[in-house]
């Protein structure tokens, strides 16, 4: 085994040299040469540039050669064996902090190992020393290895922050699986979950005059940029501001009469209302509160928010109506799945993609901004925020003499040269409804820009459908084994194992606000479902591992290896949440799924 492992990575070694004329050696001393692999830049696409010209960029493209990514796995899995080594992370859903353990490969004696190294703008593997990995001390006194993943440590990395739980309350709700992956150091994501029982004065009466209690259920993702304070400060607060709204807007419906709905208008209205009152806290009233503060450590702690910015994206479930919501401000995206008579799924885009480059949103703002040709630049805001909606980002809305003043009182930067009318970005959301479907087994996605720069929609509804072939949920999860659902939903009819049971529309991202995967053109990734693979029991880690490369173990691999802040250049952090529906008995409340949660992150969210 040892030997075949040896001339597997020598014949490796020889037909990358000879394949990729991009790749160049070089000399770092006399006993470690490096390998450079040249790196695409993204506005190179699509051009013919020099085989042996290295691009640099802010963004940095991987043009790994199968030859060399299988040298460095070869290798790898031949001699990385497992040691507990202690890491201490923030957690991404609350501000205390907690010890994450993290495997550390050790090295066989005498042997070289290879590793993804990042240095003065290069993507590179280099042969490590024999004695040991690359170890830097850490701030809480560990270690921290540098070396390439094997597949079970890159599982174990995916799974690290996957929740699941089960709704048992009858209410059309049947299970929400989440996961983060951080890119950033602290992940700028955030995410929040709520449930709320309304009663009387809000719950509604029948005909008969007996009150009829909903559930009101809130799922939200949070991209924060700048930072993660605003991603933070919308995980505590901003679903009670939309949900004191909501509430104030029904009790002045039933007022009128109990068996009265407030109108759809109205009910957007309060959303919308809750979006802006806590942006306005976040924004203006920080300074006020920033004003009374005795010290400028106290200072920052309001103005923090404001400062950073952050994309939201809060959905709203009424199990009464079987009403779904989706408020968007920002580039993240929801999309519901919806089955087909023949057994495939249908993706339906539940919100629209808000930066400087969607046709609608720079109307707005060259309508709002008259005479300001650069409001919009290359996409951005002012040419620098990509975002044309969001929270916080005050310098964005803030007057010029405010922004003066908060810089020469405490801190911050000067006014941006653009600037002449604020605000020029917005928190206000646009909300879209939809009836869902308990019965027909709906899902819906909500997910941060980082999984939809990688996967298109028709992808993930695709991925998700395949997914619930394997692990079906809810009633047919007892009733069925998962092959004979799978068939039941094909009509009996076996489907290609790489084949997504999603019917696809051609060229619906980007006539309508959806962005295409620009990531898929940075990895040079060919389309193909021949690449997706189903190997975890919770979805939204299923997606996330397929975004990253699916059943390329070495792509997989190769990017969760990448340390904070270069594996910022080639993906984002991701968020992602999956909600299933379906009509089951009410047996209990909400309650960890065990087999698809990390064990430290199972606990009720709802």
């Amino acid at each position: 085994m040892r030997r075949a492992a040896d001339r597997l990575l020598r014949t490796a070694k020889r037909s990358s040299l000879g394949r990729l004329n991009t790749i160049r050696v070089t000399a770092i001393n006399a006993n470690r040469p490096q390998k450079h692999i040249g790196l695409r830049s993204v506005s190179s696409l699509g051009k013919n540039h020099g085989s042996s010209q290295t691009f640099k960029s802010s963004m940095y493209l991987r043009q790994f050669s199968a030859a060399a990514i299988v040298s460095i796995v070869a290798s790898g899995m031949w001699y990385y064996q497992k040691v507990p080594d202690q890491r201490r992370e923030v957690s991404d859903s609350s501000t205390a902090t907690r010890v994450v353990s993290y495997p550390t490969p050790k090295f066989a004696e005498g042997r070289g190992q290879r590793s993804p190294v990042v240095e003065d703008d290069r993507f590179f593997v280099q042969e490590l020393a024999s004695s040991g990995p690359i170890v830097k001390a850490t701030e809480v006194q560990s270690t921290s290895p540098h070396a390439m993943l094997t597949p079970e440590e890159a599982t174990q990395k995916l799974r690290n922050l996957q929740e699941s739980y089960l709704v048992l309350r009858g209410r059309g709700v049947l299970r929400y699986d989440i996961v983060q992956l951080p890119s950033n150091n602290p992940i700028e994501d955030d995410h929040a979950e709520k449930l709320i029982q309304t009663s009387p004065p809000i719950a509604l009466h029948d005909q008969a005059g007996s009150s009829t209690t909903s559930d009101w259920m809130f799922w939200s993702v949070f991209d924060g940029h700048g930072g993660w304070t605003t991603s933070a400060k919308l995980r505590q607060v901003l679903t009670s501001y939309v949900a004191r709204e909501l509430n104030a807007t029904y009790k002045a419906s039933i007022t009128t009469s109990p068996l009265v709905t407030p109108s759809a208008a109205s009910v957007d209205a309060a959303i919308k209302q809750g979006f802006l009152k806590c942006d306005h806290d976040i924004v203006h009233e920080s300074v006020i509160k920033a004003q009374k503060a005795n010290t400028k450590s106290a200072a920052a702690d309001f103005l923090g928010p404001a400062l950073s910015g952050s994309c939201a994206l809060l959905s709203f479930y009424d199990s009464r109506s079987k009403d779904f919501r989706v408020a968007c401000t920002g580039d993240s995206r929801a999309v519901l799945g919806r089955l087909n008579p023949n057994g495939t799924w249908t993706a339906q885009p539940l919100s629209e993609d808000q930066t400087g480059g969607t046709p609608s949103e720079m109307a707005r703002l060259r309508s709002e901004h008259p005479g300001e040709p650069n409001v919009v630049s290359h996409g951005r805001i002012l040419g620098n925020l990509e975002p044309s909606r969001a929270f916080g980002d005050a310098h964005y809305k803030w007057a010029r003499d405010i922004q003066d003043m908060v810089k020469k009182s405490w801190f911050g930067r000067s006014p941006l040269a653009l600037l002449k009318t604020p605000p020029y970005v917005t928190a206000e959301p646009v909300v879209t409804t939809t009836r869902v479907m308990p019965g027909k087994g709906d899902f819906v996605v909500l997910a941060t820009d980082g999984l939809w720069e990688m996967l298109t929609n028709e992808e993930v509804v695709g991925l998700v459908g395949r997914w619930l072939e394997e692990n079906p949920v809810g009633p047919k999860a007892t009733s069925s084994t998962p092959s004979s659902w799978a068939q039941s939903l094909l009509g009996g009819k076996a489907r290609p194992d790489t084949s997504l049971p999603v019917h696809r529309l051609q060229g619906v991202n980007g006539q309508s606000g959806q962005r295409n995967p620009i990531r898929r053109q940075q990895w040079d990734i060919r389309a193909g479902d021949e690449r997706f693979v189903v190997e975890d029991k919770n979805a939204a880690t299923h997606l996330v591992r397929n975004a990253l490369g699916g059943r390329d173990r070495d792509m997989v691999c190769g990017l969760l290896t990448l340390p904070s802040p270069y594996s910022r250049r080639y993906r984002d952090d991701l968020t992602v949440e999956v909600i299933f529906f379906g009509e089951a008995e009410a047996c209990g409340d909400v309650v960890p799924n065990v087999e698809a949660s990390a064990p430290r992150t199972a606990r009720p969210k709802l």
